[in-house]
């Protein structure tokens, strides 16, 4: 089927190219060039049939050899750079510089896979940019996890439709897409290699945001070199029409092409006239033996599927012939038949190279100039090309491999989330002014001051599902992996709600921190610190789920009349603790948050009875650090809490965080948590 359908389309490309070549009429040229446009698109669908079927039938052979990463990954990029700008997008590659610079995979297929998602990215985006990213997931010996990522500011794809991403003949959202042209089998066929050669592929997507695209392909290191800082930028052409000139001359060179295709023949001949190569034609193996027998050809052009003798016993017949004038003449491949396991084929048999039909004048003269001898060649252009812009933006900007992200409720200080490269989600805190974002458009200090005019209220709402999902998709353009670190379950909808969030992505983790306030930062900062350790995904969920039974979070109220206000208690509650000078302590457990215990009495002594019974048992408490997270206090009612705290337990370090406006509005003023760990941690 490869060889039948390729061979008319040969025809088609190359006469047309004849026709680009010449100096006609614009009308005409734009004739032709949309003749070649719809060529190639014929091409790629036929490809896509031809792949679908050798995977269905089990014969897709995944073929490892030995390529120079740099290389294979400058084709990529400047192929899908000229079709990006043709649609004004920008392209961005960012390649991480300790990538082997040569491994050992199935190139072919590898970059069938990114020009399948980049062609797709460029396709679905109307505006901004795509993005190319590629980096060293984790090594195993001498095997390396490469993630190509593949991001696009496009259309998005639906929650809905992400299941049936990868099914073939499926395109998701035909309304949106009834313009877009292709068969709906590229991302099936994409999936089946990436499983194929052992690796997986994730997306992540955003309606009407942007998608990315995740593949993880294993491959053998195959030396010691890393790529380093490489030059992905080459020229580039837009013009609507070239001006064809050969690459090189070659009149005292003999050249032989042999085919059963007349048709085929003629146009070989006729991409090659520019050259002055001395060119014979042979339309069968028998016609190419005999004519070897008498004269000596610097290159043999061959086709393989022939009547009587086919190419590859040709070349053995060439190869056998004891003192034959063409026996060590390089033979290069020309032929239909497509596929990586084809190209081992003809490797295998002694071919010097590999030309797959539709062949166009500018990859027969370069495959020529690897074979000719260099004397006979005289190069007349070396430019290559003709207006000449600026290329992709290479950035060597290395993308978090795993990123932890919390809420602002986290209680965190700036300093410590930009340490870790924690990035924080804002809660929401209503009042009758209207809705602002936590910490950002409204401080502890200023919401306190509103709630003590007593007809005031204030509660604090956590962030809308489609908040989660814009958050959650802006740091996929940081990262690798999110893992999300949300307030207790039961105290809050913000996991659930990011939770939902999470299923428009393959690679988004929601952890129940089951705590709130700086008890939830300490489970997020030791989750930051695995993650900057290199661990990986499963270990750090594995760590994390230890740290939220390690982790102390209790706080002493300063007055119920908070509880009150933000429905966590009855008011008649709360006049009674008020009326009986009664202070609860509010402490987390099983995700929820309950009343632990009650202190009685003045400021000054049910403070040193909360901090004598949290930090009771001193032996057991990691004293590395210690939040000590209030709101409405001053500065020297904390140095008394320090002071009292320290003769109980000696911490290394104590931070002093006032808490987010979204805690602050239920607990009150004069109100303060211990939070931190007990032994254990690793």
């Amino acid at each position: 089927m490869s060889h039948e359908i390729r061979t008319p389309i040969n025809t088609i490309v190359g006469l047309n190219e004849m026709i680009l070549r010449e100096n006609v009429s614009d009308e005409v040229a734009e004739d032709a060039q949309n003749i070649q446009s719809a060529s190639k698109m014929l091409l790629s669908l036929i490809n896509d049939i031809l792949d679908m079927s050798k995977i269905e039938s089990g014969r897709m052979d995944i073929i490892p050899v030995v390529y120079d990463t740099g290389a294979m990954l400058s084709d990529i990029v400047n192929m899908i750079w000229v079709r990006a700008k043709e649609k004004g997008l920008e392209f961005y590659v960012n390649v991480e510089d300790s990538i082997p610079a040569q491994l050992n995979g199935d190139e072919v297929r590898i970059k069938q896979i990114l020009i399948n998602l980049l062609n797709n990215a460029v396709k679905y985006t109307s505006e901004g940019s795509v993005t190319l990213s590629i980096q060293c997931r984790r090594k195993e010996g001498d095997k390396v996890y490469i993630a190509y990522s593949v991001s696009d500011t496009g259309m998005g794809i639906k929650k809905e439709s992400i299941p049936h991403l990868f099914s073939a003949f499926r395109r998701v959202d035909e309304e949106k897409n009834r313009f877009i042209e292709g068969t709906g089998l590229g991302l099936s066929i994409v999936k089946q290699l990436v499983t194929l050669m052992g690796g997986e592929i994730e997306v992540n997507s955003v309606y009407t945001k942007g998608s990315t695209f995740v593949a993880i392909i294993p491959q053998q290191i195959a030396g010691d070199g890393q790529i380093g800082e490489i030059d992905l930028q080459k020229k580039h052409t837009i013009s609507t029409r070239e001006h064809y000139r050969a690459l090189f001359e070659a009149p005292k060179a003999n050249v032989l092409i042999v085919d059963d295709n007349v048709t085929n023949l003629m146009v070989a001949k006729k991409l090659l006239q520019d050259t002055k190569i001395n060119i014979d034609t042979a339309e069968s193996g028998v016609e190419c033996i005999t004519m070897s027998e008498h004269r000596r050809y610097d290159v043999i052009l061959m086709d393989h599927l022939m009547p009587e003798m086919d190419g590859i016993e040709c070349l053995r017949r060439l190869r056998g012939r004891s003192g034959g004038l063409n026996r060590n003449t390089p033979v290069v491949a020309l032929t239909a038949n497509a596929g990586g396991d084809n190209q081992a084929l003809y490797r295998r048999e002694g071919f010097d190279g590999y030309l797959l039909k539709p062949v166009s004048g500018a990859q027969l003269e370069a495959e020529l100039l690897r074979h000719l001898p260099p004397d006979l060649v005289k190069m007349t252009n070396t430019s290559g090309f003709n207006d000449v812009v600026v290329g992709p933006v290479l950035d060597h900007r290395r993308k978090q491999l795993i990123m932890i992200t919390t809420d602002s409720v986290s209680d965190l200080p700036r300093t410590l989330t930009d340490k870790y490269r924690i990035a924080v989600l804002p809660y929401h805190v209503l009042t009758e002014g209207g809705d602002f974002k936590d910490g950002e458009e409204i401080e502890t200090d200023g919401i306190l001051s509103y709630l003590s005019l007593k007809a005031k209220k204030a509660h604090s709402c956590e962030p809308a599902v489609s908040d989660y999902e814009a958050f959650f998709a802006e740091q996929l353009t940081k990262a690798q992996h999110i893992i999300h670190i949300a307030m207790a379950s039961k105290a809050s909808k913000g996991y659930e709600k990011a939770l939902e969030a999470s299923a428009s992505f393959d690679n988004v983790t929601v952890v129940d921190s089951g705590h709130l306030s700086s008890g939830m930062g300490i489970i997020a900062l030791y989750a930051a610190r695995y993650a900057a350790e290199g661990r990986s995904v499963e270990e750090i969920l594995a760590q994390t789920e230890r740290m939220k039974a390690l982790t102390q979070t209790s706080f002493i109220v300063g007055s119920t009349e908070y509880l009150a206000r933000s429905g966590r208690i009855s008011s008649g509650i709360s006049a009674v603790c008020e009326a009986c000078m009664l202070h609860p302590v509010i402490v987390l457990k099983n995700s929820a948050m309950k009343v632990g215990s009650i202190r009685m009495g003045t400021r000054d002594t049910v403070w040193k009875k909360y901090i004598k019974s949290a930090l009771r048992a001193p032996a057991k408490i990691d004293n590395g650090i210690l939040f000590i997270t209030y709101a409405g206090l001053k500065p020297e009612e904390l140095d008394e809490i320090a002071a009292m705290v320290k003769k109980e337990v000696p911490f290394e370090t104590v931070i002093y965080q006032k808490a987010s406006p979204a805690i602050s509005i239920n607990c009150g003023p004069e109100s303060f948590g211990l939070l931190f760990a007990h032994k254990g941690a690793q």
